[in-house]
């Protein structure tokens, strides 16, 4: 208690004791208005306290011991979080998508997705789980868990690394892997209700993933270029199609792991255009002989236009992919391709329109695909509504040609719930 009394009147008595030639008054700025004269004190107001100068130096001497027995402060920024939350939360991003839709169609649904209505009536698309948050400065962990009709799936589950040295990444689990644009992403981020029809009939209805290990590098060049390679396991009817497949052969040597390479680029060419093309391949065993392999080479190119200044966020892009595949299988080799291109435009935060054409070629006698002799080409139109940013309401048409002719009609619902992080551009 005397300490604090000392200090509660510490600058009274410090001011006090200061001789009157010693205080100089401040002259106020120009501008500011001249203070008016300070009342007289009151009749009853206490008489100053005067203090000799031993005093004062007791005054002193215990503000200093106060201020060096206060504990140092920590003024250590804490460590970041990609998605703006302490490192080892225990809270972690959760979020909830449904996409769901209701389909017509006037034929055999020619949809190669597993996410894709696949008859006429109403279907669940999916009901994704989306978890993330750093588990330390050195790793982050991401899961996608996927519910359906009849069952949960693990559709992702990695580990990033955030520390590596030389601009390195490291990603270890079950992913998708970085073949192209729209393989790596899922179906609440697509600018249409169904995957393309080349996706599904290389890579398989969920596109191409698998248990491995992924390495990236962000090269310091002026523009923008990644350099991705993974290996992962080369089964599973779903998402290695054109290699194991649902033959699961095991591994007895490195040569049978699926091995995917990409080149990422992206060039800022003005404050209105910019342009992202990248190149693919993957390599792996086939289930079709002893030694047969699989080879899939493709080439994506994406081009943004957004008006500076616009005050509706207008924009438009253009999408498009190209893929070759060839096989070896008993007595020969099998070639085969197809891709897609599509254009987007974005009227306001609310409106959205596109198109897309697909081309996929046919081979006869496949053992993969026996009823894909003809070639197929798909003309697909959608108009978006997006009553906000966590909702879409998107209405399909298409017309799929081949050794039939199938027009398909898709009414599709998207909600979300809780912290999502952005989609990549």
């Amino acid at each position: 208690m005397r300490r604090l009394s000392l200090i509660a009147i510490a600058p009274l008595a410090l001011a006090a004791a200061l001789p009157a030639s010693a205080a100089v008054p401040a002259e106020p700025p120009a501008e500011a208005p001249a203070e008016p004269p300070a009342a007289p004190p009151a009749a009853d107001a206490p008489p100053p306290i005067e203090l000799t100068r031993e005093e004062l130096e007791a005054l002193e001497a215990g503000l200093n011991a106060d201020a060096a027995a206060r504990p140092p402060v920590d003024d250590t920024p804490p460590a970041p979080h990609a998605h703006g939350g302490p490192v080892g939360n225990s809270n972690p991003d959760i979020s909830l998508i449904l996409d769901t839709a209701l389909a017509v169609f006037d034929g055999p649904p020619r949809q190669t997705g597993a996410h894709d209505p696949q008859a006429t009536g109403f279907a669940l698309q999916q009901l994704e789980m989306h978890i993330a948050a750093n588990a330390d400065p050195y790793f982050r962990l991401e899961a996608n868990l996927v519910f359906a009709e009849f069952g949960v799936e693990v559709e992702e589950a990695y580990g990033t690394t955030l520390a590596m040295p030389a601009d390195l990444q490291l990603r270890a689990g079950q992913f998708l892997t970085r073949f192209g644009r729209i393989n790596a992403s899922h179906p609440h981020a697509w600018s249409f209700v169904d995957q393309p029809l080349v996706n599904g009939k290389f890579f398989g209805g969920e596109g191409s993933r698998g248990l491995g290990a992924e390495l990236s590098w962000l090269a310091a060049l002026p523009w923008y270029v990644e350099l991705v390679g993974s290996a992962t396991h080369a089964s599973g009817a779903c998402c290695a199609r054109s290699f194991f497949g649902a033959d699961d052969l095991g591994i007895e040597s490195p040569g049978d792991l699926l091995y995917t390479a990409a080149l990422k680029q992206f060039f800022a060419l003005s404050n209105e255009w910019s342009l992202a093309w990248g190149l693919s391949s993957q390599h792996g065993p086939n289930a079709s002989g002893n030694g047969n392999r699989s080879e899939i080479y493709g080439t994506d190119l994406f081009i943004h236009y957004r008006p500076a200044g616009n005050a509706d966020r207008a924009c438009v892009s253009l999408q498009v992919e190209a893929l070759y595949r060839t096989r070896q299988v008993p007595g020969g080799r099998l070639e085969d391709f197809g891709g897609y291109g599509q254009l987007v435009w974005t009227i306001d935060p609310n409106w959205e329109l596109g198109a897309r054409y697909e081309y996929v070629a046919g081979i006869d006698d496949d053992p993969l695909d026996p009823d894909w002799g003809d070639d197929r080409q798909r003309t697909t139109l959608q108009a978006t509504f997006y009553p906000s940013h966590f909702s879409r309401l998107r209405l399909q048409g298409s017309r799929a040609a081949g050794d039939e002719t199938t027009w398909a009609g898709m009414l599709a619902l998207e909600l979300l719930i809780g912290a999502h992080g952005a989609h990549s551009f």
